[in-house]
């Protein structure tokens, strides 16, 4: 074994693509990095995998981290001398029915929306490019000339060479045992030659990163599943420049290699790994080739390319690829263990991932945060359901499996479910609930009109969906009368201690040193000013604060507000998101149906919005907070569980008088669209300073006390911003708008819808997104242009709001 040295400032475990990557641009910007490999480069996946390239996602940045993978793969032969098998032959992708067309055409949009060139091809066209194929069930294909495809192997091997000419230590044959930790922090990695000290690791170890990530406490939820390929023999008319081809509808894709053919798919029926854990040996070692598994996959690739009944097959691949519960990779610091990275989870797409991947994450292990926003891909997306194996499992199954499946808008997994469930849930499904999932927890999305024989049951589509007219029931019974929808699932901690105020008035960019019984709604901020969190805030004591968050925001949220406690302040963040249901009792007649409920005076003039205090409802102890997301009068009623269905049964027998409904999270989505309220991870994230947002309002900037970012908002304040988010509307009501529809500003490319979806109250689509203008967009710029949204490849005219489509003045709210 070769002699270890005793330390060094980053470890990166793991010497796949991923792994070597990372440590090719921590050494690019001259950190002392270490790389230990437990065998040889590349014997984990890195080695069986198929080499396909492509770069759109439906997010923006993990798309610009794609391309960043082509751009660093264009180069990387020449700056290393070593040959990579990199290609810009292009990606063609088919669509063979009218509903796969739609979808094609609409990632075209959003390809346009992120600066890709795409093209949309007829079937003669696809087949100019593709001559052996079949285009007889063809509607139109999509094609991205800049997508390629490589040897992963050799782009490993050159990553690799290219880490050591920057100055990083490459050691193979040396297995990592354990990880130390002290004080929260990793301190050192135990390998079978002895111990080495560190400041930061990098877990990169594909299918194996769960085990030693679990050795530290630390949850990675990957599941490992057989993923098979066939190479053929030299093809008379396979060329060297044919592009990569994916038949979605046919669940196959396709590259050239040496004059023949990779060909694999993804299965609806996929086979997981059947033992605890991968064994440590496993490594270049695959699985028994398993053909009537692959018999359907071949059948329909036949179908597409007949070439295939005469070809030889040199060999099948059947290998262990590491997918993850919802179809995405996982990178970012553990929020376990401080120092602590994983890059794990690349569902088959490491390869196209790689180059990007490292390079964020190198630049993350360097500087203590991302260098934008990368939340579909951040580790901290996940939960406490996501701790369990077995679930993850379940789960992942089916991500695998609807690999290739048409994205329905707003789509929900069926698997592992129910889990996690409200205590009203046999109630709501009682009355027609139609129910989705985040986090684990049951959630009423829309209610089906039982006694009209509605079926609960989602239906998608790209146009009007199955659930339109309900949710245009519960939509206007809460903006004309009166709606209840069940919000237990929202993430709630207490932050508690003697510095608890000055904590939260260093992490809240608003300002929180207010008396009890105040609600104050807040952005965090990080050191750039980028939104990092975007919550409510009730000063209970004072020394007590009570958090609540988005569902899917628990991790991530809580995460930051722990690490950005300033160092020895008396302030302690515990998750109380289990202990309180939470009932949503929204519009305007919200006040007279809970004060038929209550003793206590809930007039305007006694309870004031943006203010708490606890009442009595059905013998029930209520945290009432005068809040809303809905843009009417109401107050969110924070509830001991087991108190929950008492105070539902209570309120739903006095709003009968009323008008009160049962309403889901798809109402609260349009109805917070005409609102213009921003939604984390959608309309607002960070890379959006609270000025971008139109949030500056939240902001303590006229107070002199300082809190984390507000160097960075100050400095922004001084001009313009690059980009500010703004409203649109379109006048035919037939038109679908669910964000990434490109807009267009007097003929000119200025942005992307983040968000869409329709306003009952106004008849009409809506969206929201960013407008953008190198020399700042002024109120002026946005104000004097024309507009129009490319939707599904149709150029729409629409029209744009600076202010809230729904009572702009706010005084619904505070009625």
């Amino acid at each position: 074994m070769t002699d270890l040295p005793r330390s060094a400032k980053v470890i990166v475990v793991g010497g796949g693509i991923v792994g070597c990557s990372v440590a090719y641009h921590l050494a690019k910007r001259n950190i002392e990095v270490l790389l230990l490999e437990r065998r040889q480069l590349t014997s984990g996946s890195t080695w069986h995998a198929a080499g396909l390239i492509g770069q759109l996602r439906t997010n923006a940045n993990i798309t610009r981290l794609l391309g960043y993978s082509v751009e660093l793969y264009d180069k990387l032969e020449a700056e290393t001398g070593f040959a990579t098998g990199w290609k810009r032959n292009g990606g063609l992708r088919l669509a063979c029915n009218a509903d796969r067309w739609i979808e094609v055409k609409r990632q075209a949009t959003t390809a346009h929306s992120f600066g890709l060139e795409m093209h949309l091809l007829g079937p003669k066209e696809a087949q100019a490019l593709w001559p052996l194929m079949n285009v007889d069930d063809v509607v139109g294909a999509a094609f991205l000339p800049t997508d390629g495809q490589a040897n992963p192997s050799d782009i490993t091997q050159a990553l690799a060479k290219g880490a050591r000419l920057a100055g990083a230590k490459l050691i193979e044959n040396v297995a990592v045992t354990n990880i130390v930790v002290e004080d929260g922090r990793v301190r050192a990695l135990e390998t079978d030659g002895g111990r080495i000290d560190c400041e930061k690791a990098v877990l990169c170890c594909g299918q194996w990163t769960p085990r030693l990530a679990r050795r530290a406490g630390v949850s990675v939820p990957l599941a490992p599943i057989h993923h098979q390929y066939i190479v053929t023999e030299r093809i008379e008319g396979v060329t060297a420049d044919l592009p990569t081809l994916r038949d979605p509808d046919r669940l196959t894709y396709y590259k050239e290699e040496v004059g023949g053919l990779v060909m694999g798919g993804y299965e609806p029926n996929p086979i997981p790994w059947s033992g605890a854990h991968v064994p440590d040996d496993f490594a270049f070692r695959l699985l028994e080739d398993d053909w009537d598994h692959f018999e359907p996959i071949m059948e329909l690739a036949l179908g597409r390319i007949p070439a295939l009944a005469s070809a030889g097959v040199k060999q099948m691949i059947n290998g262990l690829e590491g997918f993850t519960p919802d179809g995405n990779w996982m990178i970012g610091e553990a929020p376990e263990v401080r120092n602590l990275f994983v890059g794990a989870g690349f569902n088959a797409f490491g390869i196209a991932s790689a180059g990007g991947a490292g390079m964020a994450l190198a630049e993350w292990a360097a500087d203590g945060e991302p260098p934008f926003d990368l939340w579909a891909v951040d580790i901290r997306r996940f939960g406490p359901n996501h701790q369990d194996p077995e679930w993850v499992r379940i789960r992942t199954l089916e991500a695998y499996a609807r690999h290739y499946s048409i994205a329905w808008p707003a789509e929900e997994y069926r698997s592992g479910r129910p889990l996690r469930r409200s205590p009203l849930y046999d109630r709501l499904k009682e009355r027609g609930a139609c129910f989705g999932e985040k986090m684990g927890f049951e959630r009423p999305n829309w209610f089906a009109d039982l006694a009209a024989g509605e079926a609960a049951e989602d239906r998608y589509s790209f146009a009007k969906p199955g659930w339109f007219e309900a949710v245009g029931r519960e939509h206007r019974a809460c903006r004309e009368a009166a709606a209840l929808f069940d919000q237990t699932s929202f993430a709630k901690a207490l932050l508690i201690g003697r510095d608890a105020e000055a904590a939260l008035s260093w992490i809240a960019a608003n300002n929180v040193a207010k008396p009890p019984g105040s609600v104050i709604y807040t952005q965090m901020l990080n050191r750039k000013g980028g939104i990092e969190c975007d919550l409510t805030v009730t000063r209970l004591d004072r020394d007590r604060y009570y958090i609540v968050t988005g569902t899917g925001f628990a991790t991530h949220d809580f995460d930051w507000i722990r690490r950005s406690i300033p160092q020895g302040m008396d302030a302690t963040l515990i998750d109380v998101t289990s202990a309180r249901a939470v009932l949503a009792l929204m519009g305007p007649r919200a006040r007279d149906i809970l004060a038929s409920c209550c003793a206590e005076d809930v007039s305007n003039a006694a309870f004031p919005f943006m203010t708490a205090r606890e009442i009595r409802v059905a013998g029930a102890p209520v945290m009432a907070i005068r809040v809303t997301y809905v843009g009417e009068l109401g107050w969110e009623l924070h509830i001991p569980v087991e108190f929950a269905i008492c105070v539902y049964d209570r309120l739903m027998a006095a709003g009968e008088n009323f008008g009160l409904a049962n309403a889901g999270y798809r109402a609260i989505e349009s109805l917070r669209l005409e609102k213009a309220y921003r939604a984390w991870g959608a309309d607002i994230g960070p890379d959006h300073s609270p000025l971008m947002a139109g949030l500056g309002w939240a902001a303590k900037l006229k107070s002199d006390q300082p809190f984390q970012g507000r160097e960075a908002l100050e400095q922004a304040a001084r001009s313009p911003p690059p980009r500010r988010l703004v409203g649109f509307s379109v006048e035919d009501a037939d038109v679908t708008l669910l964000g990434r529809e490109t807009i267009y500003r007097n003929g000119e490319r200025v942005g992307w819808l983040s968000s869409g979806g329709f306003g009952y109250s106004i008849g009409k689509p809506i969206g929201y997104g960013y407008v953008r203008h190198e020399a700042g967009a002024t109120l002026e710029f946005v104000r004097a242009g024309d507009y129009e949204l490319d939707v599904a490849g149709e150029r729409v005219r629409a029209f744009v709001s600076l202010e809230p489509f729904i009572d702009p003045k706010g005084t619904r709210v505070r009625a």
